[in-house]
Order: C-alpha cells, then structure tokens, then sequence
C-alpha cells in the first residue's frame, strides 16, 4: 500500500468521525451543543476536504472516454434504493411511530435495502449484455 492511500484512508476515518460526531452535537437537542457541534462539523469537513490534493497528485486525470450507461443506471439505482431505505428507517425511527408507522417503515426500509442489493446483479447482467 503507498503512503499516499493510507493517508487518504487515514483522513478519511477522522474527518468522517469529526464531522459525524459534529453532526449528533448538532441535531440532538439532548446534548444542548448546537454551536459547539457546528465548529466541530466544520473542522471535520476540513479534515475531509484535505484529501482532495493527496488524491489529485495520486490519481492524475485521464481522458475521457465514452459514457458507461450501465455505470451511470448501477449509480442512480443505487441512489434511490438508499432514498427508499432512508425513507423506511425515519419511519421507524423518528418520534414515538405507531404499530403502522413501524410496519410500513420495515418494509419500505427492506424494499430499499433489496433494491441496493440487486444493484450489482443489474449491473452484471448490463455489463455482460453488451458483449
């Protein structure tokens, strides 16, 4: 492994901790640290933001070939099932949920999850289709 990615691995793990704790500070109202989870967010994004020159000198840019279509649909099939789980899980979780806010957040929750999962699959059989 070069220095350089175990940097990037490195800075990546504290300013993704830093900036996570920064953001419970911030949206627990519990904690009473608004403030102090805003500084604390913003040092974390800065811990994250000095990866961006060690990656640039690492990986120079290449050029362009055409677009992957099949990469492109694998991305936003993937953004939107983690939409869907996202939408299942705050359904579960948020406030006090009744017997029916937690059913329909379960399923919705494993429907996302399912549709992340089948995402290489599609990607695959896109991929070897093109052959």
């Amino acid at each position: 492994m070069k220095k350089e990615t175990l940097i990037e691995i490195i800075l990546g793990t504290i300013g993704g901790l830093v900036f996570a704790i920064g953001m419970c500070m911030c949206l627990l109202p519990e904690w009473n640290l608004f403030t102090q989870g805003v500084v604390v967010s913003i040092i974390g994004f800065i811990i994250l933001l000095c990866i961006i020159p060690i990656y640039r000198k690492e990986h120079p840019r290449k050029p362009h070939g055409p677009i992957n279509w099949g990469l492109v649909l694998t991305f936003a099939v993937g953004i939107v099932g983690s939409l869907i789980m996202g939408f299942g899980m705050s359904k579960v979780m948020v406030g006090e949920a009744s017997t029916t806010d937690m059913l329909v957040g379960i399923i919705t929750g494993v429907v996302g999850l399912i549709i992340c999962v089948l995402n290489y699959p599609v990607y695959s059989y896109i991929k070897n289709d093109k052959k």
